[in-house]
Parts: C-alpha cells; sequence; structure tokens
C-alpha cells in the first residue's frame, strides 16, 4: 500500500520542518513552519483515505471478496463453489 508510505513520510517531512527547523519570523519568504504544517495535514488527510480504500470498512471499498471455485473430478463430476469473504 504506497498510499500508507507515503502519507507517513509526508507527516514525518512535515513534523521536521514544523518542530526542528527554527526560523526567524522577521524574514520574508516561505515559513518552513507552515510548509510542515501543510505537509502534516495532507498526509493525515491522505494516510485517513488510504486506510478508507484499502480496506479500512468492514468489507472495504469495493465491498466483500469473492472466489470462485471450480473442481473436475475426471469422471465428469463438475462441482462449482463461490466463496465470500472479507
Amino acid at each position: 500500500m504506497p498510499g500508507i508510505g507515503i502519507s507517513v513520510f509526508l507527516i514525518a517531512i512535515g513534523a521536521i520542518l514544523d518542530f526542528a527547523v527554527t526560523i526567524n519570523t522577521t524574514d520574508h519568504g516561505v515559513n518552513l513552519n507552515t510548509v510542515g504544517l501543510i505537509l502534516m495535514i495532507v498526509g493525515a488527510v491522505g494516510l485517513v483515505l488510504s486506510l478508507a480504500f484499502w480496506g479500512g470498512g468492514a468489507a472495504g471499498w469495493y465491498g466483500p471478496r469473492r472466489r470462485r471455485t471450480i473442481v473436475d473430478d475426471g469422471r465428469g463430476n463438475v462441482v462449482r463453489r463461490e466463496d465470500t469473504y472479507r
């Protein structure tokens, strides 16, 4: 699940920029603390969406999974079975 890894990476980089980098607030330009906060928010939203999409619910995003099995015993008897699981 690459979305979870990327989200955690964004949260970590954002936390480093927000908490570990000291800046002078009188300088003009990009405020790295604000960039860090934005990255943490984007990472958190991505993490929540990834967990919801890839199986956060009872059956995941796509609903229950199905597996179809067909068995032929060699004597002309064919058994079909469909299993539904979460």
